[in-house]
């Protein structure tokens, strides 16, 4: 999916149109959308540096700074990665870049249940899962770890939220297999009673069966979703998970 930006058009449009198409067109709607060769994280990891190395520490800078936030780097990354740059760019462009950065992270700092979450595990919460945004109750999170032979994707719940009742097909194997990794959540099948997930819990999911996960009302939820490989492998999105039903849960 194309990154929008519009700024080239608004500062420069009627200055310098070409520029601005060049901008807006070329670098965030060709360069930065190309994720099948470089995820946004690590091109909002990479402009970071390359920005902070010239001392273009400005509001370009804290622009791409909240980019990289809500690209998935936390408050523990970014500190690492200017600390790292610091010896190559230079000590006072860091002590400049960290002054802005910690502006731009400074609701982490505190109680914010996100980082708090982020704080129990070693995977990345990712970014906003809006590709399947139709298909959840509430906000989840996506964090690619793995695209190549077996698909691993860290999926990340808030409190409340969970994915509608859906059936994994396949013509040959398939399924999926989650691997709890951090907070509280649950998992049905249809007919069954939920279950409770924590940490260490291992979910067998097998093609043809109707099923939900999410978090619980109280707490974040994180699972790897490991891919089962198979033939003609797809997804059967169903109806969302009611209030009344989920409501129940303890």
């Amino acid at each position: 999916m194309a990154v929008k930006q519009t700024a080239g058009r608004d500062t420069l449009g009627a200055f310098a149109p070409k520029f601005a198409q060049l901008n807006d067109d070329v670098l965030f709607g060709e360069v930065w959308s190309r994720e099948d060769k470089l995820s946004l994280r690590d091109r909002s990891l990479v402009t970071v540096v390359a920005l902070m190395a010239q001392g273009l520490v400005d509001s370009s800078f804290q622009y791409h700074l909240a980019t990289a936030k809500q690209n998935g780097l936390t408050r523990q990354e970014i500190a690492e990665v200017l600390t790292h740059a610091a010896f190559y760019a230079g000590w006072p462009k860091a002590w400049t870049a960290f002054r802005m950065a910690k502006e731009v992270w400074a609701e982490d700092e505190g109680t914010d249940g996100k980082a708090q979450h982020q704080r129990e595990m070693v995977f990345p919460i990712g970014a906003p899962n809006d590709g399947f945004a139709q298909y959840f109750v509430g906000q989840s999170y996506l964090h690619p770890l793995s695209t190549e032979q077996v698909g691993v994707y860290n999926v990340t719940f808030e409190p409340g939220c969970r994915n509608n009742w859906h059936i994994h097909h396949a013509a040959k194997g398939g399924g999926q297999i989650l691997l709890c990794v951090a907070g509280q959540g649950w998992y049905q099948e249809w007919g069954k009673p939920a279950q409770a997930l924590q940490p260490g819990d291992v979910v067998n999911i097998p093609t043809g069966v109707k099923h939900w996960h999410g978090a619980a009302k109280d707490s974040w939820f994180s699972h790897l979703a490991l891919e089962v490989p198979g033939e003609s492998c797809k997804n059967e999105w169903l109806e969302a998970v009611t209030d009344a039903d989920y409501n129940q849960l303890g």
